[in-house]
């Protein structure tokens, strides 16, 4: 079998012999991989996107060092996908999903490719020189993830995928004891985010009584988004590893929580984006959301305070990292410089 790549494959993460048996027996078509080129995006995971027998597929696994739990993510991701398949929600499409990690030494699944540009990356010369044409992108973003929530998930056959009861309870403890992990980390000095606490309390004071669970992407910044390059729409919400059935209203505060404030550290995650700015105001994302959902949206400021809570910890895990070796000193201190925005945010909004 021929193999042709403009970049260099490490046999050990996939082994192109073994894929291409499991997708014959699958009746997927036959030949020479050709066109083989590595995609990146912000995220642990490896994807690779292939040509074979005149149609292209995009192949995802975990990482090369496997974590404890990076096969039950793209199990579940994989199992997300398929059951969103014929929903009016933009995301991949699954072609066929690996459950035996014993073929490539890791659990995998072949997917659709997207035609879009990531806007971490790239930002195509229509949206960069036109105000109008971000804010349409911005609520398009919007729009994506209220028809997410709004999909019933027990009908889609996901009533088992999270554990919904008590979600919104858990989410302080839950996250706390995520920073608290971090101690192992040596040199670790412990978290110095001004406020943390207070946060918290605030939190767990101001909790929404009733709320109406549903799927919920769980990380759906702008990077984790593919856009249209032909006009201001989502091609499809991507990077699925923390989606769970939820509260559906974390994403908006997601969203909002991250939106780029040009000169901000975190706007700087988004390239020119970031720099460039005019997306929709938080008041008029949440306008928007509502024109998709029938949920209570009088709250969504405690969502973006829990958002800028629980996105502030887990970049703060990287910090951690840094101290004892773990991830190069340069992105822990980048990371922990967001956290304290996204902390500084949270107050603003307690106020």
């Amino acid at each position: 079998m021929s193999v042709a790549q403009p970049v260099e494959v490490d046999q050990d993460v996939v082994d192109f012999a073994a894929v291409g048996g499991w997708m014959e027996d699958r009746g997927l078509p036959a030949g020479a991989f050709t066109r083989v080129q590595a995609l990146g995006g912000g995220t642990q995971n490896i994807m690779l996107r292939f040509q074979r027998g005149g149609r292209d597929f995009v192949l995802r696994r975990g990482p090369k060092h496997l974590r404890a739990k990076s096969n039950d993510v793209i199990r579940r991701e994989a199992r997300l996908l398929t059951a969103l398949d014929g929903t009016d929600v933009r995301a991949p499409r699954v072609i066929a999903a690996c459950q035996d990690e014993s073929v490539i030494g890791a659990v995998f699944y072949l997917m659709e490719p997207i035609e879009g540009f990531n806007p971490q990356n790239e930002l195509p010369p229509r949206y960069a020189e036109d105000p109008e044409a971000r804010r349409l992108m911005g609520l398009s973003a919007v729009e994506a993830i209220a028809r997410l929530g709004a999909v019933d998930y027990t009908a889609v056959g996901l009533v088992d995928f999270g554990k919904p009861e008590g979600f919104l309870e858990r989410q302080v403890s839950r996250w706390f004891g995520e920073l608290e992990s971090y101690s192992a980390n040596a040199g670790y000095p412990g978290p110095e985010i001004p406020g943390l606490e207070q946060v918290g309390e605030w939190l767990d004071r101001n909790r929404p009584a009733r709320w109406t669970p549903g799927i919920l992407h769980g990380d759906c910044h702008l990077a984790n988004i593919l856009f249209a390059y032909d006009e201001p729409r989502v091609a499809a919400l991507v990077d699925w590893e923390m989606s769970t059935i939820g509260d559906p209203l974390l994403d908006l505060g997601w969203q909002i929580a991250t939106r780029p404030d040009p000169g901000t550290t975190l706007a700087a995650l988004l390239g020119k984006l970031g720099a460039v700015g005019g997306l929709p105001t938080p008041a008029a994302m949440t306008e928007h959301y509502g024109r998709f959902s029938d949920r209570d949206l009088s709250a969504v400021p405690w969502y973006t305070v829990l958002a800028c809570f629980k996105l502030g910890i887990v970049l703060e895990g990287t910090h951690a990292r840094a101290f004892a070796g773990k991830a190069p000193k340069e992105t822990g201190d980048f990371l922990h410089a967001i956290t304290l925005e996204l902390f500084e945010k949270a107050h603003r909004l307690m106020a």
